[in-house]
């Protein structure tokens, strides 16, 4: 086992680099010295035998969810993308890309968000999608006006997109299912309207970038012809198709979807090569191309899978020591004490702490560390926050930060890779994508408070199409914000009228919030809240503060709408109240009651109660006040423009 160990830090060494081989090492020495660690985060320390035998031959650690879940699923899409890249795919999407955007104003960068968000949905990688695509695309963008930096941090911005757009999103939604413990398609659904969203804002940001630059498109007679550009390669579409229809359509696993699409893949190649040597009468040549591109694709595939499998496994280390030493749980007490119940700190640390962690892991990789380390962290210290986070809006903002790692200075690997192309600074080119990233990183930000960003709640296509057009709106208006550029150049005070736009249209319950509360405060006495008639169509939130030994500890109770047929009050929920010194106290559990089951302890403090508003409206108000807002300022920014 140690042996085993060894030669899987020194194969990462090779294939990843030093930053992954010095975390997994520092983990393992956590494990076994861990008795000499501060208090707060120390553990009893695992013996040499239990060490190697936990992370070696355990089913939770090296060998553990994420590498089986490698060997189930992610090879399989790796092995589709080198087989598509190998007969041309990559080049036929980017070709595509020019065709339909080229000649549009700041075409060459719109062309490379495309052709970046085409091979980024069957790509593994946000550093192998940026090399491959922005070899064509950086030189162009330069010659028709844009500079080495932004050149090359759109490239980046958009290759790192590729991890977040579906159906593979860098192959990290396989492990995601399997660490919450819901199906693949669960998965794509919730991530699919934040990719949307975030790619139109990022073609916005290339439109806005060619504005202030005075920049056109590229000459439609240097371009090639969408037709016949499109028909050249629908052979390549057809398995993607396949892909796409028996995932979403026939619902059948990730495996077997794959599995096919990659044996249609092959076999619309053969076909297509046999029908072209019709016209140039060269068979036997066009058939040896094929096994050559055959041959090539399982070889690209097996290299480009040791970098993954070698990285995940190598993650495992952490997940491993994670689990054998119970750190999860001394980091929610870690970030508890800090944060208290301020969630703004909380959220603050986590993504300082996962992008930290995913400096210079591949996707997957980073995906598992952080995953492993932050989504239980998450959830029971904004619980403690008074929020109510779902799971899968804990893993995807975990997920989207740990991918801001790639951009992010100083490890940033695909602003290094760029820039390389680009011959442009590195640093310059990492803060420049880190400007165009902000839409993607406020996103998780967004849907950790208004879940149907992630199409949770959403009941009706009505709904559906409210949320997705009030998204989109949003999106757009921050990203003039940031960007500082609607029809003309925005003045400091149409930044945060802009601001505060979005905010309304991407949240609008934290802006109705603010005039109408969602809850109502209680009166914090035994008296007056135990006597509280309450109606169980209306949400109660009964905040606790408990007292540890690592000082107090915060939790949130929600008593869900329809949990009683009929109105009811606390000694029917199973709690009696009562006041000590000045603090209002569990005095007494019904061991039977429904406060007992949820979690409530005596001797908990009753710290805040809350009744939702019986009269607070719908939020959809919010936004027709957004939308006059928007064209007032939209207007008053058009009229400047017109007059300059």
């Amino acid at each position: 086992g140690s042996t085993g160990i060894l030669i899987l830090l020194e194969a990462t060494r090779r294939v990843i680099g030093i930053p992954l081989v010095v975390i997994a090492v520092c983990f393992l020495l956590f494990s076994y010295y861990g008795q000499y660690a501060p208090e707060i985060i120390s553990h009893g320390g695992l013996s040499l035998k239990r060490l190697v035998g936990f992370q070696w031959f355990d089913q939770e650690a090296i060998f553990g969810i994420p590498i089986g879940v490698s060997v189930d699923f992610i090879f399989l899409f790796v092995l589709f993308g080198a087989f598509l890249e190998t007969a041309g795919g990559g080049k036929y999407f980017l070709d595509l890309a020019f065709a339909m955007v080229g000649k549009t104003r700041g075409g060459p960068a719109k062309a490379a968000i495309l052709g970046s968000g085409m091979t980024g949905m069957i790509s593994g990688s946000s550093v192998a999608n940026t090399v491959t695509t922005g070899t064509f695309t950086i030189p162009i963008m330069k010659q028709t006006g844009f500079s080495k930096e932004k050149a090359g941090a759109i490239e980046v911005a958009s290759s790192v997109n590729g991890q977040i757009m579906p159906p593979v999103m860098g192959a990290a939604a396989f492990v995601m299912a399997s660490f919450i413990g819901v199906t693949y398609f669960e998965i794509v659904k919730h991530a699919f309207l934040p990719a949307i969203i975030s790619y139109i804002a990022l073609f916005y940001i290339s439109h806005l970038e060619a504005l202030k630059l005075g920049l056109k498109g590229i000459e439609k007679d240097k371009l090639p012809k969408l037709k016949e550009t499109f028909l050249s390669g629908l052979h390549f579409l057809i398995p993607i198709f396949v892909l796409i229809y028996l995932l979403v359509y026939m619902r059948l696993t990730a495996s077997y979807s794959i599995f096919y699409a990659t044996i249609s893949l092959v076999s619309v190649n053969f076909l297509y090569k046999v029908i072209t040597s019709r016209k140039n009468n060269n068979l036997k040549e066009n058939l040896s191309l094929w096994w050559n591109e055959t041959v090539i694709g399982l070889q690209k595939g097996a290299i480009n899978m040791i970098a993954v499998g070698v990285a995940i496994a190598t993650a495992g280390v952490i997940v491993g020591a994670v689990g054998s030493t119970g750190l999860s749980t001394n980091l929610i007490i870690v970030i508890e004490s800090i944060a208290k119940d301020n969630v703004i700190i909380l959220l603050l640390l986590t993504i300082i702490l996962c992008l930290l962690l995913g400096m210079g892991l591949p996707t997957t990789a980073n995906y598992v560390v952080v995953a492993s380390l932050m989504s239980m962290v998450l959830v029971d210290v904004g619980n403690a926050s008074g929020y109510i986070f779902p799971i899968i809006a804990v893993h995807l903002f975990v997920f989207y930060f740990g991918l801001m790692a790639d951009v992010t200075p100083p490890v940033g690997l695909a602003s290094y890779a760029a820039a390389a192309i680009s011959g442009g600074d590195p640093l310059r080119t990492g803060l420049q994508a880190i400007w165009y990233s902000l839409r993607t990183g406020i996103l998780p930000i967004v849907f950790l408070f208004n879940h149907e960003l992630l199409l949770i709640g959403v009941d009706s296509i009505w709904q559906a199409l409210v949320v997705i057009a009030t998204s989109l709106i949003g999106i757009l208006v921050f990203t003039a914000a940031t960007q500082q550029w609607f029809i003309n150049k925005l003045r400091w005070y149409e930044i945060i009228a802009f601001l505060v736009i979005s905010l309304s249209f991407l949240a609008p319950d934290y802006v109705l919030s603010k005039f109408y509360p969602k809850f109502n405060e209680q009166k914090l006495s035994a008296e007056t809240i135990q006597k509280l008639s309450l109606d169980p169509s209306k949400e109660v939130h009964i905040k606790v503060t408990r007292l540890s030994e690592y000082g107090e500890r915060y939790k949130l109770f929600v008593i869900d709408k329809k949990k009683f047929e009929n109105k009811f009050n606390l000694e029917e929920y199973g709690i009696i109240l009562a006041d000590q010194e000045d603090q209002l106290t569990v005095d007494k559990l019904n061991w039977k009651g429904e406060a007992k089951k949820s979690g409530i302890q005596m001797g908990d403090i009753i710290s805040n109660f809350k009744i939702e508003n019986p009269d607070r409206p719908n939020k959809s108000i919010v936004y027709p006040f957004a939308l006059i807002f928007l064209f007032i300022f939209g207007y008053l920014n058009y009229r400047r423009k017109k007059k300059d």
